[in-house]
């Protein structure tokens, strides 16, 4: 247990502590759990929380709701450190634990940052977790997948939180304008486009937008009246971005991908970094723009140059392992491999064509020459007669037909000839010369 000191009083909580929700209902975001009816408020109103993993990114809440819950089931509660944990620290605690569940007391061990538990520590808590002398909820921004024993992991319900939306971080920072524990006795003027800035640098990061704001008010203006103006300078230079002013319904970032995508698509690299720098020195999420250009790499790319791809899903990673300011190389790398590539569109125009004939025949049967005889009744029904297995032939080549015959004879991928996409169009050209051979063949046999 820490030790206060005597002068911890007088030192300033910041905004983002003094204004930690108390209960579910101050709570902001994460609806999709804690939403009226959602399965993880259901089980803390019913009062039958089990042990569980909070996987998501920094600021979303995980640290408040392990707190929340503890309050609301009236549990002890236990703040871990993976720094400052050993595995004799561990075992000594739970232990105690165990001895309050003999007499009905529960005991919730929050982990934060559990995935930096090495195996023998995380090993520690399993026994505990077990007979359920303890519950214990772990927080990782990892995949548990990977980052946690499957031991532990079998014996946790694992919830994924989500990155804050804009709107509900403009939500969290007008409560901090109005409630007296943060600055709801003072007279501030900030603009709600202001607000909308702040909460696009935060990147969905509750912790981040609540200490921006807490440092642009002490930056603002004091007038003789005790007011407190914010100015856009101020702003700007609070959070070191020339930030954009996206409107309420976001138009000038949608303004902006369209400007990096069609940049991409006329082959223009130049016009394309310089709008993938306009959105990320703004504080646009550089995960969105790196799903964009992973898109665009299918799109408008294609087979044309099938290294597109391994290049924007390398870039998204590169993203999420370093983040901003060091990924912006990484992401221009991609734009500019994008930009020089190949054009083609062909696989988007196949799937839409396929998409409007699946969407018209949605009941439209598989034939049963392609379907699994995996019971008696199913071979007695035909299922798999006719089959023709490719990789018996010498061409690896069948002229079986594979669409529903409605469908027959459809086309649906047309490709290009640009870049290496020229020789998937001479190898289908060949496939499908040879299957017309052979159907005909089949049609002088059988006339």
């Amino acid at each position: 247990m820490e030790q206060m000191t005597l002068f911890e009083d007088s030192v300033p909580r910041p905004l983002a502590d003094r204004l930690r929700p108390q209960l579910l209902d101050e709570y902001v975001g994460q609806s999709h759990l804690l939403g009226p009816g959602k399965v993880l408020r259901r089980l803390i109103e019913s009062d039958q929380i089990s042990s569980m993993i909070f996987w998501g990114p920094p600021g979303v809440g995980k640290t408040t709701l392990a707190r929340i819950i503890a309050e609301r089931t009236k549990a002890s509660f236990i703040d871990y450190s993976a720094v400052n944990s050993g595995i004799k620290e561990i075992r000594t605690v739970m232990q105690k634990a165990a001895e309050k569940c003999r007499y009905g007391e529960r005991t919730i061990v929050f982990v934060d940052e559990i995935h930096r538990f090495n195996k023998a520590q995380q090993d520690a808590f399993l026994p505990f977790v077990e007979k359920g002398s303890i519950i214990l909820i772990g927080a990782t921004t990892e995949n548990p997948s990977f980052e946690i024993n499957s031991a532990l992991l079998s014996r946790c319900k694992v919830f994924v939180l989500y990155a804050l939306e804009k709107k509900e971080l403009v939500e969290l920072l007008k409560r901090a304008l109005a409630d007296k524990r943060g600055f709801g006795s003072q007279k501030i003027e900030i603009s709600e486009d202001m607000l909308e800035m702040i909460s696009v640098f935060a990147n969905g990061d509750a912790r981040t937008a609540l200490s921006t704001l807490e440092m642009v008010i002490l930056n603002g203006e004091l007038d003789s009246s005790g007011t407190v103006t914010v100015t856009r300078e101020t702003l700007e230079q609070c959070i070191s971005k020339k930030a954009l002013l996206y409107d309420k319904k976001g138009e000038e970032h949608y303004n902006l991908i369209s400007a990096l995508h069609k940049s991409m698509r006329n082959s223009d690299p130049d016009a394309a970094v310089y709008w993938l720098a306009r959105m990320l020195e703004a504080g646009e999420d550089p995960l969105y723009i790196a799903r964009r250009v992973t898109r665009f790499a299918s799109e408008d790319v294609g087979l044309a140059d099938p290294r597109a791809l391994e290049i924007s899903v390398a870039a998204y990673q590169a993203c999420h392992l370093i983040g901003m300011p060091e990924c912006s190389v990484h992401l221009t790398q991609a734009v500019v491999y994008m930009s020089l590539a190949p054009k083609s569109n062909a696989l988007y125009s196949a799937y839409e064509k396929a998409k409007a004939d699946a969407v018209k025949q949605l009941a439209e049967p598989v034939p049963l020459t392609l379907r699994n005889a995996v019971t008696g009744l199913m071979e007695e029904l035909e299922y798999g007669k006719g089959y023709q297995y490719a990789h018996d032939t010498e061409e690896r080549l069948t002229d079986m037909k594979c669409l529903p015959d409605p469908l027959a004879g459809r086309r649906y991928y047309l490709p290009t000839e640009e870049g290496v996409e020229g020789k998937y169009k001479t190898r289908l050209e060949q496939i499908r010369a040879w299957k017309k051979d052979r159907e005909k063949d089949r049609d002088e046999k059988t006339s």
